[in-house]
């Protein structure tokens, strides 16, 4: 079976995936210039905000699905919070997008502050991919403040694939901010992998894609582009029959279900290859567990951080994990 034969409706247009990398580069040269001229950058991140409950959905629970938002309940009249809140504020400046800050005035918002069943304030919750997450409730030192925040992190990226968002320069200092990529230094290499796709020579694609991504491991179009090949690689040999009849008959299977969950992608039910791993993960533990994990994220990277389905999924793979 040629791979280029297969039905990527829904999944990756590669030409796509290229626009989309030459308008990040434009956006990296135009956050540089908003950092020289102290404007923000369109659509960049607000590190630190103040949440009502009519903004709550879209500020909190939508925002959860691209960068871990940390809640900061507090009142004008709490003296600890007059400790905490400062430190909050400084430190999200400091991880520069790896989570954002949310601040709710219970005095304000007693709906948002019953529903999360806070005791006592200062307290500090997350959300990721839309489930709150306790983290602590009254002033912490600082050093057990940036070990829950690296917590925090490390768990929105390793089990959800969430790294954080672009974010406003005049939010935060940007010491170590990255200079801009140059526009175009990897289109004759891009090019190639994406004939080596075409031509159905899946490992030349594969092995360009990760030549490129060796020099630039944050390149858009090598990553997709090698998710896709990956995807593409896997399935060349599977009988789609005897892969679909196998999951049916054995659901507790979580390889034969990873299997058809590659196929369902393949053949643009991407709705139905998330579910099926989602609930892989929900039945399962350990090793397996872990399995369906892992490849629900690879197959995250085959759609694209920014397609709806995938926010959805990773808030139905929050809800099984914690």
């Amino acid at each position: 079976m040629q791979p280029r034969n297969m039905s990527m409706s829904g999944v990756v247009d590669l030409a796509a995936v290229k626009a989309a990398g030459e308008a990040k580069q434009k956006a990296e040269q135009a956050r540089a210039e908003a950092a020289r001229t102290g404007a923000a950058p369109a659509g960049a991140t607000r590190l630190v905000f103040d949440v009502d409950e009519a903004g709550f959905q879209q500020d909190v629970l939508q925002r959860s699905t691209e960068v871990p938002v940390v809640i900061d309940f507090w009142a004008e009249w709490c003296q600890p919070c007059k400790q905490l809140g400062p430190l909050l504020e400084s430190l999200a400046a400091e991880y520069a997008g790896k989570f954002v800050l949310a601040k709710i005035d219970v005095d304000s918002n007693q709906m948002l502050f019953q529903q999360f069943g806070v005791q006592g304030i200062p307290a500090v919750f997350a959300v990721v991919a839309g489930q709150p997450i306790p983290l602590f409730q009254g002033a912490v030192p600082e050093a057990q403040l940036r070990q829950v925040l690296d917590q925090l992190v490390q768990v929105a990226e390793q089990q959800f694939g969430i790294v954080g968002a672009p974010v406003d320069p005049a939010a935060a200092e940007q010491t170590d901010a990255p200079a801009p990529a140059p526009v175009g230094p990897y289109d004759a290499a891009l090019t190639t992998a994406a004939d080596a796709l075409d031509a159905g020579d899946l490992g030349g694609a594969i092995r360009a894609y990760q030549n490129v991504l060796s020099d630039d491991p944050t390149n858009p179009e090598a990553k997709l582009g090698l998710a896709q090949a990956e995807l593409l690689q896997r399935v060349q040999d599977l009988d789609p029959q005897a892969v679909r009849r196998e999951a049916a008959e054995r659901p507790a299977d979580v390889q034969a279900q990873i299997r058809a969950a590659d196929l369902d992608l393949v053949g643009g039910h991407v709705e139905d290859a998330f579910g099926r791993l989602v609930d892989a993960v929900q039945r399962t533990a350990g090793e397996d567990r872990e399995a369906a994990r892992v490849r629900l994220l690879e197959l995250f990277d085959v759609i694209g951080a920014d397609d709806p389905r995938v926010a959805k999924a990773r808030t139905a793979l929050a809800r099984v994990l914690f």
